[in-house]
């Protein structure tokens, strides 16, 4: 291994024998390998990298994709099944909620317990703790048993314990989605204080890819236990994020429009198209604050005068973001019985990086609901180029803004 390289897996497989009968384990035993009564999971297969010193490193993938199993051998829990993987430096972990923290101790005792086995003296851990319980920000329940503790009390007292266990390699496997957003906000702060010093490496595990782009130089893909990309931050977030959009459409989008609310029967809408104003093919794919066009095409069999056209935009977990509707024309149009297309143009999509789907209504003159459905379609917002990943606000929508500073 160089010089440099704090972490480097070669080959790397973890395959698992899932029986389907617990006596299945015996026969397997006694039968000398003779015969096969299991299954075989490969939750790793091939992988290999290297990470050197000073590198921050995100790991995405699906679930399933052998995240978590990665990191566990690479912090020693796991063996693997074939190849190998060498680790140069101290690591500490936050691989799961309360891993490693006794229920019946209190948080005092599990932070000095949790030193102790990274090899820290009674006295090293007692220049360390009020700052941890400062981070931790628990209060009087850090002397209480930790079985008493929110999901949240847990990570917040997990990574303070682990943020300053000043370790060479820092693993976090999702642990902080658990937080409140104040919270990952400290953490994140923490961390890049904590990064700033060149001789420390973090893998970061999440789902979250703004916080994977904010906080690694580097990402690695994993899909179905196999490397699928490595590489820069930004590049693989994008990738991967194309193709999970893809991945939502094939499976959501296959027989779009659909009236998946109401549908009276008197409407029928054919196609969705979304680009940013250049025509052609749908795009999916979006610039934050460029323009965006959205084209609706659909056929009526009664005379329509003056319906309500609305087209929202909500997130994946249905939170409703804004809208558009014909109503608030001057003239609202008429539609006679046939085929139409309408076209709705955003001079600028304010909307942050992320996937986000369109919700589709017609309401009659009496704003009686007609046609309505939800995710009729998806796409997928991203930074314009050349933006800072580190300068993407959060949220959902980047408001417009002037700052008037006043004084000496």
């Amino acid at each position: 291994m160089a010089p440099d390289v704090v972490i480097s897996a070669r080959n790397l497989s973890k395959a698992y024998r899932l029986f389907g009968h617990p006596g299945d384990r015996i026969r397997q035993f006694l039968s000398l390998g003779l015969r096969q009564y299991h299954r075989e999971f490969v939750a790793l297969k091939g992988v290999s990298f290297d990470i050197k010193r000073g590198e921050t490193v995100g790991i995405i993938g699906r679930n399933g994709s052998g995240k978590s199993t990665l990191l566990q051998m690479i912090c020693g829990i796991l063996k693997p099944t074939a190849g190998s993987i060498e680790v140069s430096g101290r690591i500490s972990a936050l691989l799961e909620l309360g891993a490693g923290f006794n229920p019946e101790f209190t948080g005092r005792e599990n932070v000095y317990f949790q030193g102790a086995l990274m090899g820290f003296t009674k006295a090293q851990m007692d220049a360390r703790f009020d700052e941890i319980a400062v981070f931790a920000d628990i209060g009087e329940f850090i002397d209480q048993p930790v079985r008493t503790y929110s999901s949240g009390m847990f990570v917040r007292l997990a990574f303070a314990a682990m943020i300053h266990a000043d370790a060479e390699i820092l693993v976090i496997d999702e642990a902080l989605a658990v937080g409140d957003a104040t919270f990952q906000r400290k953490c994140i702060d923490k961390l890049g204080s904590y990064l700033n010093r060149h001789d420390k490496v973090l893998l970061f595990v999440s789902h979250n890819l703004q916080q994977i782009e904010r906080v690694c130089s580097k990402v690695v893909w994993l899909d179905q236990g196999e490397v699928k990309l490595l590489g820069d931050s930004e590049a693989v977030c994008r990738t991967y994020q194309e193709s999970s959009h893809q991945f939502i459409q094939g499976r959501t989008d296959a027989d779009k429009p659909l009236a998946t609310l109401s549908d009276s029967g008197d409407i029928e809408v054919h196609a969705i198209l979304l680009d940013m104003g250049e025509g052609g093919e749908s795009a999916g794919v979006l610039v934050s604050h460029g323009h965006a066009r959205i084209v609706i095409d659909f056929s009526t069999r009664i005379n329509l005068w003056k319906p309500d056209i609305i087209i929202g935009i909500h997130t994946s977990d249905l939170v409703y973001i804004a809208s558009a509707n014909t109503g608030r024309l001057n003239t609202p149009p008429d539609f006679p019985a046939g085929r139409h297309r309408v076209e709705c143009h955003f001079q600028e999509m304010a909307l942050l990086p992320g996937v986000y789907h369109l919700r589709l209504a017609f309401l009659d003159k009496h704003r009686t609901t007609l046609w309505h459905g939800q995710r009729v379609c998806t796409f997928r917002v991203s930074a314009a180029p050349g933006t800072n990943p580190m300068r993407i606000p959060h949220g959902l929508v980047d408001m417009p803004f002037e700052w008037v500073i006043q004084g000496g």
